[in-house]
């Protein structure tokens, strides 16, 4: 599983990164997406970021992108409308 999270200023070019980011997965925070696909899925999503959205970023902006092994403990609080798979917590 992935987690893709963004700071971006500018709303439309957030809202377009945003829309590009549910082809891959589901928003789980406003700024947050999960997705749980190949690393072959991830490169494309990296040079797709690298070539269409950061020539477009401000000094500002930033997408960070972190790799959750599958043995991760993951504690969830609060209601996520997008997530409504079990949580398993080990």
């Amino acid at each position: 599983m992935f987690l893709v999270m963004y700071d971006i200023e500018n709303d439309k070019l957030r809202t377009k990164f945003a829309k590009f980011l549910t082809q891959y997965g589901i928003r789980i925070q406003f700024s947050v997406f999960k997705i749980e696909n190949s690393n072959r899925i991830l490169d494309n999503i990296k040079v797709n970021i690298q070539h269409r959205f950061e020539p477009k970023f401000k000094q500002s902006d930033s997408v960070l992108i972190f790799q959750i092994p599958d043995t991760a403990c993951i504690a969830k609080f609060g209601y996520s409308v997008d997530d409504e798979g079990d949580l398993i917590i080990r």
